[in-house]
């Protein structure tokens, strides 16, 4: 399998399975306001509407000023800016009845739109940038806003909020999500990208190849990726490259063993290197270590 091919395999196994999940949550999403953004402070040009129960003439929207306050009517103007929502609602409320135009007003307030609060959508995504926040939207909107992801993702999103990033939450990307997140003004979502493993030496297609569904890659998935070992190939001889802790370890693969299922299948680690010798040069094989190494860096250029 070539890289091209691997590539729109992944885009066909994994990607699209996602934009069709958001595609179908889009019908089941608010068109306006945030359901948990009470606690999101107010920002300057954002559009609040204001709700008076039973008092229909004083429903109606307001824009922050760029001083950070809104003209009320009957009130007058009243500063808003870095209060929640909540709060901004206690103040109205507060002014209306010390001001004796009604006794007890029932106030319901919500934003519209946060005018200066975008999300940012950034990681292994095709169009990285900060998009507004209009509406209630999800994980998956601003991932498709953001034209989808690249060949290179994982499936691990980081998703940050303003003023608490040690909170940061993961969230597993996979073909049938369980869980897909409200995102508040101010968020920042991160793509994280996919492991990479080598395969270099006398195989089909040698190159680097992403980690991608679930993380897990064998050594016999990396073989199939590479287009297999060819027939001059040293199966026995295979070494498997690997940084640790305690430095560089070769560990000995013995893939026909492994083929015939007389020995495990092993689990790669991002950053390995599968290096499959010929059979043809024996001074090649005890060279493996720095062969493998200087072949995994030619095809780096998997790897941004």
């Amino acid at each position: 399998m070539s890289i091209g091919v691997a590539r729109s395999v992944y885009v066909i196994a994994f990607v699209l399975p996602l934009w069709m999940y958001a595609a179908g949550q889009e019908n089941r999403l608010p068109i306006s306001g945030f359901a948990s953004g009470a606690a999101v402070p107010i920002g300057a040009g954002d559009l609040l509407h204001m709700t008076v129960f039973d008092t229909p003439e004083l429903t109606g929207s307001l824009r922050v000023s760029n001083r950070g306050d809104v003209t009320v009517p009957l009130a007058g103007n009243l500063k808003v800016a870095g209060l929640t929502v909540e709060q901004a609602q206690e103040v109205i409320r507060e002014r209306l009845v010390q001001g004796h135009f009604l006794k007890d007003p029932g106030i319901t307030l919500f934003v519209v739109e946060y005018a200066t609060q975008g999300v940012s959508v950034a990681g292994e995504v095709q169009k990285p940038g900060i998009y507004p926040t209009f509406g209630a939207h999800r994980l998956l909107d601003y991932i498709s806003l953001a034209q989808g992801l690249t060949p290179l993702a994982g499936t691990t999103v980081t998703i940050s909020h303003r003023g608490a990033a040690q909170n940061a939450e993961p969230v597993k990307l996979t073909g049938r999500m369980t869980t897909n997140p409200e995102i508040l003004p101010g968020d920042t979502i991160f793509v994280e990208k996919a492991g990479i493993v080598y395969v270099v030496g006398d195989v089909g297609r040698a190159g680097g190849f992403p980690m991608t569904h679930d993380e897990r890659l064998t050594v016999l998935q990396a073989l199939a990726l590479a287009e297999g070992a060819n027939r001059t190939a040293a199966e026995r001889s295979a070494k498997l490259i690997r940084e640790s802790p305690a430095g560089r370890q070769e560990i000995p693969i013995n893939l026909r063993k492994i083929v015939s299922a007389r020995a495990p299948d092993l689990a790669l680690q991002d950053q390995d290197i599968l290096f499959v010798p010929s059979s043809l040069g024996k001074s090649a094989i005890k060279r493996g270590l720095e062969a493998a190494v200087q072949a995994a860096v030619g095809v780096t250029i998997y790897r941004r």
